[in-house]
């Protein structure tokens, strides 16, 4: 089987999150047949909501259209390293993989910070993937952030 990214998706979310004045972080929810079921950018401002996490609202829409919580052999592509809150998600919702951009020293929770999915209360690990157009990813997030100081 040949790997194939699905980051140019994420990518194209975040970059619309920018544009929406949100924290430009998109993510996509592939099935284990390769197929698109979700995908969504930060909507945390939008919807006066601080779960309004890209991955939150991925898997929100990738868990409604396969009727489950669950969603075993499904990836997860995100242009950021998944914060702790978003990590412990990702492990109740079963995700088979998680592939990020961007690392985040200052609020990660994978490779950084808590290392959510290195605890034993942490139900389910994830094979995790990083850097995965990550040039990308930092600069969509340090261009935001430089128009706003």
């Amino acid at each position: 089987m040949v790997f194939r990214s699905y980051m140019d998706i994420a990518l194209d979310e975040a970059r619309a999150a920018a544009e929406r004045g949100e924290v430009p972080v998109g993510a996509v929810i592939v099935s284990p047949e390769g197929a698109v079921v979700a995908q969504a950018g930060n909507r945390t401002r939008e919807l006066s909501d601080p779960t309004g996490h890209a991955e939150v609202l991925a898997i929100r829409a990738a868990c409604k259209a396969a009727g489950s919580e669950r969603l075993p052999g499904h990836d997860l592509y995100v242009t950021l390293e998944p914060c702790p809150m978003c990590a412990s998600l990702i492990s109740q919702a079963r995700i088979a993989r998680v592939y990020y951009g961007a690392a985040d020293p200052k609020s990660g929770g994978v490779a950084q910070g808590p290392r959510v999915f290195a605890h034993p209360q942490s139900h389910h690990v994830p094979e995790v993937y990083d850097g995965i157009s990550a040039p990308e990813a930092e600069a969509l997030l340090k261009d935001f952030f430089a128009e706003r100081r």
